[in-house]
C-alpha cells in the first residue's frame, strides 16, 4: 500500500461556522464546527480570546462554549446538536449554513478552517504540531544526511506526547485497513526501537521505478536461522497487510529499508 506524496481527501466532512453579532456591531467568525458524519462526531474550534470583540461579563460566558458544546457533543451526538443550534441559535450568536469539505484529517482540517475564517493558530513545534511531509521527505530526514524542510504543520491530540521523531504522513489504500483508513493522516516515530516484529512500519522499498510505488506501510514479520556461534540469520521476511483481500510482500534484506514505526491515525 503506497502512500501518497499529496494530500488526499478521501473522506467527506460539514462544517458550520460560529458567528458574533453584537447589536450595532460588525459579524464576526468565531469558530469552527466540523462534523464527521461517519462517527457523528463533532470537532469543535473556537477563538480562545473574547475581550476584544464582547463586553467582559460575555466574554466570559463565550469562553466556556468549546467545553460546553464538547460535553454536549458527546452527549446528544455531533449530527443531533448542530441541528439544535441551527433550530436553536438567533440573534447575538448565529450559525452558518452547513458545508461539504473533503477530508483527511479531521483535526488539521477544523484548524485549516479555523485559520481560515477566524484567526492563525501559534505552532509550537513538537509540542502541538508535528511536521508534515512527503514520503520522498520523510525517507531523506531519517535515512540520508540532508536537510528536509516540512511541507506543512500538523496539531497533535491532547494525548499524545510528541517526540522529534515524530512525523505525519498520508497514508493511501486499503491494505491496512481497518486500523488505517485510506487516505488519512498518521503519525510515525523514527527510528524503530527494538524489535520490528508485528509492529506496522513505514518502508522503503528499492529497485523500483515509481516514487508511487517505494513506500509501503505493512505489518513487520520475520523468521529467523539460528547459524552457529551465536549467530541468527533471516530465514523470511515478510511484510504484512491487515486486510485479507490483499497479498503480503515477501522480500529479502536487501531489498527495503524500514524508516519508522507507526503510531496512530489522527482523527
Amino acid at each position: 500500500m503506497p502512500a501518497s506524496v499529496t494530500p488526499i481527501g478521501a473522506r467527506r466532512g460539514e462544517y458550520a461556522l460560529l458567528q458574533l453579532a453584537p447589536p450595532g456591531g460588525v459579524v464576526h467568525d468565531v469558530g469552527v464546527l466540523l462534523l464527521d458524519p461517519g462517527t457523528d462526531r463533532l470537532h469543535v474550534r473556537l477563538r480562545s480570546h473574547w475581550e476584544d470583540i464582547a463586553g467582559e461579563a460575555d466574554a466570559e460566558v463565550f469562553a466556556q462554549l468549546q467545553d460546553d458544546f464538547e460535553a454536549k457533543a458527546g452527549e446528544m451526538g455531533g449530527e443531533r446538536l448542530l441541528r439544535h443550534l441551527e433550530d436553536s441559535l438567533s440573534n447575538v450568536v448565529l450559525i452558518s449554513a452547513r458545508q461539504e469539505v473533503a477530508v483527511d484529517s479531521f483535526i488539521r482540517t477544523a484548524d485549516r478552517l479555523f485559520e481560515r475564517y477566524v484567526e492563525r493558530t501559534s505552532v509550537l513545534p513538537f509540542r502541538t504540531h508535528l511536521p508534515l511531509y512527503s514520503l520522498r521527505a520523510a525517507a531523506g530526514r531519517f535515512g540520508a544526511d540532508e536537510q528536509v524542510e516540512e511541507e506543512d504543520w500538523v496539531r497533535i491530540p491532547e494525548d499524545l506526547r510528541a517526540t522529534e521523531q515524530m512525523f505525519v504522513i498520508h497514508v493511501v489504500g486499503r491494505s491496512m485497513e481497518p486500523r488505517i483508513p485510506d487516505g488519512t493522516l498518521n503519525v510515525f516515530r523514527a527510528p524503530v526501537v527494538g524489535s520490528r516484529q508485528n509492529k506496522l512500519v513505514l518502508v522503503e522499498l528499492f529497485g523500483q521505478l515509481e516514487d508511487s510505488a517505494r513506500y509501503t506501510v505493512k505489518k513487520y514479520t520475520s523468521r529467523k536461522n539460528y547459524t552457529g556461534e551465536d549467530e541468527w540469520a533471516h530465514e523470511a521476511i515478510c511484510l504484512e497487510p491487515l486486510n485479507r483481500e490483499y497479498e503480503p510482500l515477501r522480500l529479502e534484506p536487501g531489498d527495503f529499508r524500514v524508516i519508522a514505526e507507526w503510531v496512530r491515525t489522527l482523527d
